[in-house]
């Protein structure tokens, strides 16, 4: 199985954001964990919610049929009641096997004035499909290492983000920080938009970064063994 990180920027027009990530996960390996930016399809969309929000139902269909063989993890807008959530999706083999919804708002983007959350944060926690052991943190809520110690025992953690080109460092240096601190690997998918800074990575045990930002897609081979090795070499616990 292969880690990839898809970094791609966001177009006006949903189908065309829709087409290039499907034509990029045709791209993949069967088994692969694919993990795209956050909100990769719409963009935050203040001006246009409603649509964004609707053609996320046609999205999760075109997504749940190239989920076959395949690990397909993705955010969306998504309307319930009148509110609307930042929702986490991974799809596999044509089903959704699992959802978490962003808790933590950027208010600084407006996110809050926007965005509804749930009343909890029981949601960020380690959740398994099949053999692996995975964990979620959506953008903004990797800046919160009490959800570190929470993820710890995860094989593998995904950041999904839409992060600002003003605190590129910060990015690069948490998501690598969360791999070395959780001995674990980190796909970090962010954003090739205008306002974003890129520096998608897929971080392994060992704190080794295969990071490029002209490039769409980046891959790393799985291997449980390097999760084993490092917390037996040096034992923090995990």
């Amino acid at each position: 199985m292969n880690l990839v990180a898809l970094q791609t920027n966001i177009d006006k027009d949903f189908g065309k954001n829709l087409t290039n990530i499907i034509k990029l996960i045709k791209t993949c390996k069967d088994s692969d964990l694919i993990l795209a930016s956050e909100l990769a399809l719409t963009g935050y969309s203040y001006n246009n919610f409603i649509k964004a929000a609707q053609f996320s139902k046609h999205a999760i269909n075109r997504l749940l049929e190239e989920s076959l063989n395949k690990k397909i993890a993705i955010t969306m807008i998504i309307e319930e009641d009148g509110n609307y959530f930042n929702r986490f999706f991974l799809f596999s083999n044509k089903k959704i096997v699992y959802t978490q919804d962003k808790y933590k708002l950027f208010e600084l983007g407006n996110e809050t004035k926007y965005f509804s959350n749930k009343k909890n944060d029981e949601q960020i926690q380690i959740y398994e499909i099949e053999e692996f052991k995975i964990a979620t943190l959506i953008c903004f809520e990797l800046r919160f290492t009490k959800y570190w110690d929470r993820l710890k025992g995860a094989d593998i953690i995904l950041v999904p983000a839409m992060w600002g080109k003003g605190r590129k460092e910060h990015y690069e240096a948490l998501t690598k920080a969360l791999a070395i601190a959780n001995q674990c690997f980190v796909i970090a998918a962010n954003s090739a938009d205008e306002s974003c800074c890129k520096g998608s990575a897929i971080i392994n045990p060992f704190g080794e970064v295969i990071i490029d930002d002209s490039k769409e897609i980046l891959s790393l081979e799985f291997n449980k063994l390097d999760i084993k090795k490092m917390r037996s070499y040096i034992n923090v616990g995990i």
